[in-house]
């Protein structure tokens, strides 16, 4: 079995069964790529079913020493996943990665503003200038939503149920979630379609997108980054901020208010409650909350 033929396979069920985005895909098929190039450099005569723990724990050994710990591990992962799904397929009854250990990296806490942050980066924007309505538009929908910033470049005209007072949002994988959506965000968005986007001679394609760009194009994720940047900058505000940020800030600041953690994933769009566990980290207050609210021995 050739590595190629089986890495177009592994392409299709990583769409098809995992219904993974492009990048997604791109990325673990990056991993094994790497593994066939080390297999190829070195002459080594292997097929993804003889290939074994030895030849690929080598492999690690020689590429840990170009990248960082958390790539590193990263790498392993994808990996991993190739020969899991080798398994699945039943070309192999092991898998040559599982005794192979990722390097132990800490595990990063996200950036957050404040609430008062975040009222000092909204309200510093002018509302004088066309894009000024469609910017603070932005910045209310990515804090009162969650929202990833592919997912507010994706909103559609359609995805709004204001009189359920839910968004429709394209999370990855494709895979759909209703937000709740505030009165007051609500009013933004429409303000913003009335006196703003409904002027803009909107291209094809783009009927349905909600945040445009002057020339009636959707709005890059660049260019989100940028708007956000640029309003830091403003402020003085010396935290490096992101359209992630703001999602971060989302999470924590419903945590902090006493927020269903499991409430919190849906919302998110998180598959894994544990991707949602590390905003319990960032306030330990909210477990003292919890134990005194709740336990009968308190």
């Amino acid at each position: 079995m050739k590595w190629l033929l089986i890495l177009q396979d592994y392409q299709f069920y990583l769409k098809i069964e995992k219904g993974l985005a492009k990048n997604s895909i791109e990325s673990y098929t990056l991993d094994v790529k790497k593994l066939i190039s080390y297999l190829e450099e070195n002459q080594i005569t292997t097929t993804p079913i003889t290939i074994t723990e030895e030849i690929i724990q080598q492999f690690i050994y020689t590429i840990s020493k170009k990248i960082n710990a958390r790539s590193q591990a990263r790498l392993i992962s994808g990996i991993r996943n190739f020969f899991d799904y080798l398994i699945f397929e039943e070309f192999r009854k092991d898998n040559p990665t599982d005794l192979i250990e990722a390097p132990k990296i800490g595990r990063k806490l996200p950036d957050t503003l404040s609430i008062e942050e975040i009222d000092l980066l909204i309200n510093s924007i002018d509302l004088s200038e066309p894009q000024g309505e469609r910017n603070r538009t932005i910045l209310e929908t990515l804090y009162s939503c969650g929202l990833r910033v592919s997912e507010l470049t994706q909103l559609q005209l359609s995805d709004l149920f204001f009189d359920e007072g839910f968004i429709r949002v394209l999370g990855k994988g494709n895979k759909q979630r209703f937000v709740p959506i505030n009165i007051q965000t609500q009013k933004y968005i429409k303000q913003y379609i009335t006196t703003i986007r409904n002027h803009i001679e909107v291209q094809k394609g783009f009927e349905d997108t909600v945040f445009l760009n002057r020339r009636g194009k959707n709005l890059s994720r660049v260019m989100i980054f940028t708007i956000i940047k640029n309003l830091a900058i403003k402020t003085g505000i010396k935290k490096k901020i992101s359209p992630h940020t703001f999602r971060h800030s989302f999470a924590t600041h419903l945590l902090e208010r006493g927020a269903d953690l499991r409430a919190i994933q849906q919302m998110l769009g998180h598959e894994s409650i544990t991707t949602t566990e590390i905003y319990m980290h960032l306030d330990k207050s909210f477990l003292k909350k919890v134990i005194n609210t709740f336990h009968p021995r308190k």
